[in-house]
C-alpha cells in the first residue's frame, strides 16, 4: 500500500513548519541525463509555482514530447500524455530512458500506481484541512492528490 507523506498535497499549516523540498538541482540533473539517454533534448523546465505541487520537465525525442511532472515536496516523478493534461487520469507510462530519475533516488510512478483509488492508499498523514481540499477538488486517486493545482 502506498503511504502518503507530509507534503503530498502541497498544503500545510504554517505552525507545523515548512514542507520538505525536493532537491531541484538533483531533479534537473536527472532530467538532463534522461534527455541524453533518450537521444533527445531537454525542453524548457518550469519551476513549481503556487498553486501547483510540481515542476514540469519536457523531453523531446523521436517518439514525440514526453512531459515529466516532478513533485516539489516529495521525490516523486510522473509522466503525462501531453501538454494539455488535466492531471487526474491522463498519466502515461514512464519511458525506458527515465531511469536516471530512479538512479538518483526518485520514485517514478506508473499510471497504475497514480490511478490507485485513495481507498487503497494510506492517507493517515493527511490533515483535516487537506481532506477538505481533497473533497472539494473531488480527487479520488493517488495521482490526483499528488500532482494538483489546487488553490
Amino acid at each position: 500500500m502506498f503511504a502518503l507523506e507530509r507534503g503530498a498535497t502541497g498544503f500545510y499549516d504554517p505552525r507545523d513548519g515548512p514542507l520538505p523540498r525536493t532537491d531541484t538541482h538533483a531533479l534537473r540533473a536527472a532530467w538532463h541525463a534522461s534527455a541524453r539517454a533518450a537521444g533527445g533534448r531537454a525542453g524548457e523546465w518550469t519551476d513549481q509555482q503556487y498553486p501547483r505541487t510540481y515542476h514540469t520537465a519536457p523531453v523531446a525525442e523521436r517518439g514525440g514530447l514526453h512531459l515529466a511532472l516532478c513533485h516539489a515536496y516529495l521525490p516523486l516523478v510522473a509522466y503525462v500524455v501531453g501538454p494539455g493534461f488535466r492531471h487526474v487520469h491522463e498519466f502515461g507510462d514512464p519511458p525506458a530512458w527515465s531511469r536516471p530519475f530512479t538512479e538518483s533516488g526518485f520514485t517514478v510512478l506508473s499510471p497504475e500506481q497514480l490511478n490507485t483509488s485513495l481507498d487503497d492508499v494510506d492517507t493517515t498523514v493527511l490533515t483535516d484541512a487537506e481532506w477538505r481540499e481533497v473533497r472539494f477538488w473531488e480527487a479520488t486517486t493517488l495521482g490526483g492528490v499528488l500532482f494538483n493545482s489546487w488553490d
